[in-house]
């Protein structure tokens, strides 16, 4: 039971009253009347505990977006339900200082009928918001008393990645395009397949004139050649605790994210099939056997709920299990970081059972706040900053030099860069036929 305000009220004035009145004879006078009424109120309040309520057991959106979720109250006793609802999520599916108000409602519901109720969540968070309970107050025709009592109704907000750098992709397709054979652009590459012949225009390759072709015509003829399709790229994410750090507002894991994404489409429309493993020291998630469309919905729904383990990855393990997950010749995509000690402690001793078999592209989150620390002058502190800045850029150099020795590409870029970056990688050995 709970009492109102109102009651609060009624029952002030009564105590007033009471205290200008002599003896007991007042006090009672004012409170059983009053009793009374709550009784009533009480007797008549539509039961909260036989409301019946449900709402969809699952709702996707994308991170930066709302949510409408809807939750439907059905009235199975005799009595109208007059009632204030609190649909409680967790306090991260909420702009800050909005959670309350947008999860109060107000509701009227006639005896045996059902009325429906939406909550807007603005989750700031991705992965998985799970609904904590609805709390209901059936107040009494009076409004002098109510009922109160709590549900556990089931449902799931499930935030996507937010794919911020799905602008790139159309730049990307129509380069994907030129080396496809579909406009003019014709590349040559190691392990390309033969497209066509055309005329020979000044500045083609003459390696790639047909000479029995042209012999049989009276132009020289060019073979065209288009990238290989149905190649197999393999995307490892590193998981373990460097990839919790945040470079800007951005954790590198999200980074990391959004360039998987971006290949993954872009990788799709070029025919190639793409997998997915998330790993530190087990494996957090997987994608395997997906092609076409099904690929990309796959991998997104597989990223929204991973998180960062605070451990030390398990470098030797994740070899074993992406060898395990390209057994034909791939292209091992590793988002992973450049620092030193994990590389040349975890990374170095393991590529070479990766770079024997597959090609390797190692792609690491840079911070641009290095390149402000560099160009610093005028302090102490500024000129400090600039050689750390000096010294974290020879490392880096020296890093980048050992993986080129075994044959690994290397691409590091700011969290907004990651993605083309990586696309253009992935584009350049594509035509370069290494793939």
């Amino acid at each position: 039971m709970a009492l109102t305000g109102r009651t609060a009220l009624i029952a002030a004035l009564g105590a007033l009253i009471a205290g200008l009145l002599p003896g007991w004879g007042g006090i009672a006078a004012v409170c059983l009347p009053l009793l009374a009424a709550i009784g009533y109120d009480l007797l008549r309040a539509a039961p909260v505990r036989t409301l019946h309520l449900s709402r969809p057991a699952s709702v996707s959106i994308r991170l930066g977006e709302t949510a409408e979720v809807d939750l439907t109250v059905t009235n199975l006793s005799g009595r109208p339900l007059t009632a204030d609802l609190r649909d409680a999520w967790p306090p991260s599916g909420w702009q800050p200082g909005t959670q309350y108000a947008a999860a109060r409602h107000h509701l009227s519901v006639p005896a045996g009928e059902r009325r429906r109720v939406t909550t807007v969540l603005h989750p700031t968070r991705r992965g998985d918001h799970a609904a904590v309970r609805v709390t209901i107050r059936s107040h009494g025709p009076l409004g002098l008393a109510a009922r109160q009592g709590s549900h556990r109704v089931p449902g799931t907000v499930r935030v996507l990645p937010p794919f911020s750098s799905r602008k790139h992709l159309p730049s990307k397709l129509a380069r994907l395009r030129e080396l496809d054979g579909r406009t003019s652009v014709m590349l040559r590459g190691e392990g390309t397949e033969f497209d066509s012949l055309r005329d020979y225009v000044p500045g083609d390759d003459v390696r790639s004139i047909d000479w029995r072709a042209t012999a049989r015509r009276s132009a020289v003829a060019v073979r065209t050649w288009r990238p290989e399709r149905d190649r197999h790229l393999l995307l490892v994410l590193d998981t373990g605790r460097t990839a919790a750090g945040r470079v800007g507002d951005v954790p590198r894991l999200d980074a990391a994210m959004d360039a998987s994404l971006l290949l993954t489409a872009l990788a799709a429309h070029a025919g190639d099939r793409v997998d997915l493993l998330a790993f530190d020291r087990r494996t957090r998630a997987a994608v395997r056997g997906r092609t076409g469309k099904d690929v990309l919905p796959a991998v997104v729904q597989a990223l929204a709920p991973l998180e960062p383990a605070l451990i030390e990855s398990d470098m030797t393990a994740l070899a074993t299990a992406a060898r395990a997950g390209a057994p034909r010749r791939s292209l091992i995509v590793l988002f992973t970081t450049l620092e030193t000690a994990p590389v040349e402690m975890g990374l170095l001793p393991v590529l070479p059972q990766l770079t024997q078999r597959h090609t390797v592209l190692v792609a690491a989150v840079g911070d641009p706040r290095v390149e402000e620390m560099r160009a610093a002058r005028g302090t102490a502190t500024a000129v400090y900053e600039a050689a750390a800045a000096a010294q974290h850029d020879e490392e880096r150099r020296r890093t980048k030099a050992r993986l080129a020795r075994l044959g690994v590409t290397v691409v590091e870029a700011p969290p907004a860069d990651l993605p083309p970056a990586v696309a253009d990688a992935y584009l350049s050995l594509k035509a370069a036929g290494k793939l």
